[in-house]
């Protein structure tokens, strides 16, 4: 028997606060903004992209209105991959009208308790809304 293979093949044992203590020193800041990962390429790029040109959804829906675009020029019939993405499109659409519905009716029961309320509120909401609701360019006043 080789007498060094004892210590190295010997079990331990950690005690509190001792051995194999380790700390993830970098903080998990993904709460605060997980849309670019920091292995995306120059994450300083895609950041200034994504901020000041458009974000991942309105790529992705250009991309996809090109794509469904040339597909439907290339010949008379789609092929499955194309039906699957006109459907995802569709579903992706109602999800878009669905969402819009429920912001305006927000703001329909937020105008409504407006006009409940009253004050002088209610006559600076109507200068500010019935320019914006008319047709043409016209400016809105602001508060």
């Amino acid at each position: 028997m080789i007498p060094f293979l004892c210590f190295h093949l010997a079990p331990q044992f950690y005690f509190p606060f001792s051995g194999a203590v380790s700390q993830a020193i970098d903080p998990d800041i993904t709460w605060f903004q997980n849309v670019i990962r920091p292995g995306a390429g120059n994450a300083r790029i895609e950041r200034r992209a994504f901020e000041e040109v458009a974000s991942y959804g309105k790529q992705l829906g250009l991309i996809t209105e090109v794509l469904l675009e040339q597909a439907t020029r290339a010949d008379g019939e789609d092929s499955e991959a194309v039906r699957k993405l006109r459907a995802m499109q569709l579903q992706i659409e109602g999800i878009k009208a669905q969402e819009y519905g429920l912001a305006d009716q927000a703001l329909v029961a937020r105008v409504i308790q407006a006009l409940r309320n009253g004050g002088p509120e209610l006559a600076v909401l109507a200068r500010q809304t019935v320019p914006a609701i008319e047709p043409g360019p016209q400016p809105v006043e602001q508060p």
